[in-house]
């Protein structure tokens, strides 16, 4: 139940474990000083103060004019309290502040310490309470300084609790904040590189963890180059000493008299000619070569469809409204999408083409209205070298790679191609490219 709650991100995450127990502490610490220490304190001042004037309203009550007089000064210099006799009556509710949680305290001792009325005042006077106590002629007003009655230093401490949690969750943030930039800086280099972006600039830092995970990186991206260059080299070598051959058998059987077996074997060396070349340029990555670039993929598309239908008489093209300008490897896309309408050529009589913006995507959606793929074939057919024309057209020539270029184009990319029904009757290959 908690989990649906919790915040997704490492830096949310990390806050969390690191700010919340700070704030727990000091709510911790303000419970205890106000329940313990403030409370207890208050209550000892509250309870003298309370027997002070009861002492001395009772000394007043057995004292002449003159001993009163005497009182009055007496108390004054010895006791800090400001005390006079008036005449009338006291009002019959108190005047209480609404920000003094301890005024209940305050009356509770009053009510302990005298047997007579008495009305509190603890709003008008400015760092004072007031005291009236009633007696038969008239009653005692006692103004008393508030920190006499109440422990006045909550505030100050709150202050400097809050103020000090505020800075040292700052710090924490700040630090935090540093700490998980590094992470995210190592997650958009490997992002930037699964996408076919190097990333030149990345240089690992943070904590000592985060420099370990970002030179592994660096080293892993290294390796996985040098293989793909050794590979391009070998390729490449392999291409030039396969083509050596081929050439020479075609030639020989150029210059042989044409006969039935001769024939035969002319269109095997073609065959074969055209699916090394095939072979050739499916592992050799020619789909990630060259810097990513900006270029208008509506634009791209339609250039597409008009080589492979000038007339436009069986692929139709519908482009978005929203302008598709993206970054991206220009070949690469243009073989994906000239593989996914080819395709739909070979086993089709018409094509529709279209492209639109998707939220962080951009999509090339190419149907068609031919046999299509049943759905449990949809990975299949993903797999290099394998064919599914037996299942949609057996006269159709191929050596089964068109999906699985568009699918390493797209993966290279950061997106995906995603096969389904088509409306048409036929398949439905939709390219989703991430901007």
């Amino acid at each position: 139940m908690l989990r649906r709650f919790l915040p997704k991100s490492l830096y949310a995450r990390v806050v969390l474990i690191v700010i919340l127990p700070i704030f727990l502490m000091q709510s911790f610490i303000t419970y205890i000083f106000f329940a313990r220490h403030w409370d207890f304190v208050t209550a000892n001042l509250s309870r003298t103060t309370a027997g002070q004037i009861g002492l001395i309203t009772d000394l007043y009550v057995a004292s002449s004019d003159e001993e009163s007089e005497a009182l009055f000064s007496r108390t004054s210099d010895l006791l800090d309290l400001s005390i006079r006799h008036e005449p009338g009556q006291i009002p019959e509710a108190n005047q209480l502040s609404p920000y003094n949680l301890y005024n209940p305290v305050f009356e509770a001792r009053l009510r302990s310490r005298l047997e007579r009325d008495y009305w509190l005042n603890t709003q008008t006077q400015n760092d004072m309470v007031e005291v009236r106590v009633q007696l038969e002629d008239g009653f005692l007003t006692f103004l008393i300084p508030e920190d006499r009655v109440f422990a006045t230093s909550g505030p100050i401490f709150l202050a400097w609790l809050v103020g000090t949690s505020i800075l040292l969750g700052w710090i924490a943030t700040v630090f935090l904040r540093n700490q998980v930039r590094s992470i995210l800086k190592l997650a958009s280099a490997a992002e930037a590189f699964g996408r076919g972006r190097d990333d030149p600039g990345f240089r690992p830092t943070g904590a000592t963890e985060v420099r370990r995970a970002g030179r592994a990186f660096i080293a892993m991206r290294e390796r996985i180059n040098r293989h793909l260059d050794q590979r391009t080299t070998m390729l490449a070598g392999v291409s030039h000493d396969l083509r050596t051959p081929l050439t020479r058998m075609k030639l020989t059987l150029a210059f042989t008299p044409d006969e039935q077996d001769i024939e035969a074997m002319r269109s095997d060396v073609v065959e074969m000619e055209r699916m090394v070349e095939a072979y050739l340029e499916f592992a050799s990555d020619v789909a990630t070569t060259g810097d990513p670039e900006m270029f208008d993929l509506a634009a791209l598309t339609q250039e597409i469809v008009e080589k492979a239908d000038p007339q436009q008489a069986r692929v139709m093209f519908t482009p978005g409204t929203d302008e598709l300008i993206i970054e991206a490897r220009l070949n690469g896309i243009r073989r994906a999408v000239t593989n996914l309408v080819s395709n739909g050529l070979k086993y089709a009589a018409k094509v529709w083409v279209s492209t639109r913006r998707a939220g962080t995507h951009v999509e090339i959606i190419v149907e068609d209205d031919g046999p299509g793929i049943s759905p449990e074939d949809y990975e299949e057919a993903f797999k290099p070298f394998h064919r599914l024309d037996e299942a949609r057209t057996p006269q159709a020539s191929g050596v089964g790679l068109g999906l699985s270029v568009v699918r390493d184009v797209a993966r290279r990319h950061g997106g995906e191609i995603v096969l389904s029904r088509s409306d048409h009757g036929g398949l439905r290959a939709a390219l989703r490219i991430p901007v």
